[in-house]
């Protein structure tokens, strides 16, 4: 049995745990909140154990000398937020295939074009869902030049979000009973993605402090309970960018905590069914 795991929850020296903290918001932006040394060694704990290091002390060492290699990648994937359902928060997604969904294919009817962004993708829920919504809702889309396409800063979470395998639990959070039935695979006690719905989804790396996958010209953004992890600064930046991604008229949406409200930005609030959604003003013709 590995040593690591007799390492009580909150054995990190507090100069290793600032590090981590700093190092952490540099790489990511996202920001660790004091008092979560436990959240630290539990998710760095079996990072530790998997590069056979002693104890945290160490890991935040050999991190320290080599910032860029592997195993600084796997502290910045365990220490990224993965939360996700299907069809989280149900609401959105109603009001995406009533509403928004719709507009878009008014607006693009021309060119039959419509590109969808699931910026914070985690293991793949949320843009499959997007996926088996426009299946179920809008199977004219499926003749468009559509790409839904998922990014992450967790490469790890992308694998397994492009290999589209879930357990029971996952299946059973969000996921309708006819959907799991018409859309999924059972592989023994897991859950399979069909490949038809997995190959309407595009998966690519993405930090949002750093360059991104998307191009602009995107017509729909999900960001949701996202910007909550970051500093002001770092929201502002995000929507400023987000808005330039976007196309004049283009619909993004964040979690039910989270707005637009004091970032240098242009956006529209509209209230559709119970959800809320951003659209990016058109700006006149000069």
């Amino acid at each position: 049995m590995s040593s690591l795991t007799t390492v009580p929850a909150a054995d990190i020296a507090p100069a290793d745990f600032s590090w981590i903290r700093e190092f952490v918001r540099r790489e990511s932006a996202i920001t660790i909140d004091e008092g979560k040394e436990y959240l630290v060694v539990s998710r760095l704990t079996p990072v530790a154990a998997a590069h056979g290091i002693g104890d945290i002390g160490q890991l935040v060492e050999r991190v320290r000398s080599r910032p860029s290699g592997q195993l600084s990648r796997d502290v910045i994937d365990a220490l990224t937020i993965n939360e996700t359902s299907f069809f989280r928060d149900i609401h959105p997604f109603q009001s995406l295939v009533t509403d928004v969904l719709p507009e878009l294919m008014r607006t693009n009817a021309a060119s039959r074009r419509l590109r969808i962004w699931c910026a914070a993708a985690s293991s793949g829920q949320e843009p499959y869902s997007v996926a088996m919504a426009i299946r179920e809702h809008l199977p004219t889309l499926l003749g468009w030049d559509l790409e839904i396409l998922a990014t992450d800063i967790s490469r790890a979470v992308l694998a397994r979000a492009a290999h589209g395998e879930y357990s029971q639990l996952d299946v059973n959070r969000g996921l309708p009973a006819p959907m799991l039935v018409k859309y999924f695979d059972r592989q023994g006690a897991r859950w399979r993605i069909s490949e038809e719905v997995r190959r309407m989804v595009r998966f690519e790396h993405t930090n949002l402090i750093g360059p991104w996958a998307a191009q602009p010209g995107t017509d729909l953004v999900l960001l949701r309970n996202v910007l909550i992890y970051f500093d002001d600064e770092t929201k502002q930046d995000i929507l400023r960018r987000m808005r330039q991604t976007l196309a004049p008229g283009g619909y993004l949406s964040l979690g039910g905590a989270e707005t637009t409200v004091g970032a240098p930005t242009d956006y529209d609030r509209v209230t559709l069914g119970r959800s809320v959604w951003f659209r990016s003003v058109r700006r006149p013709s000069l």
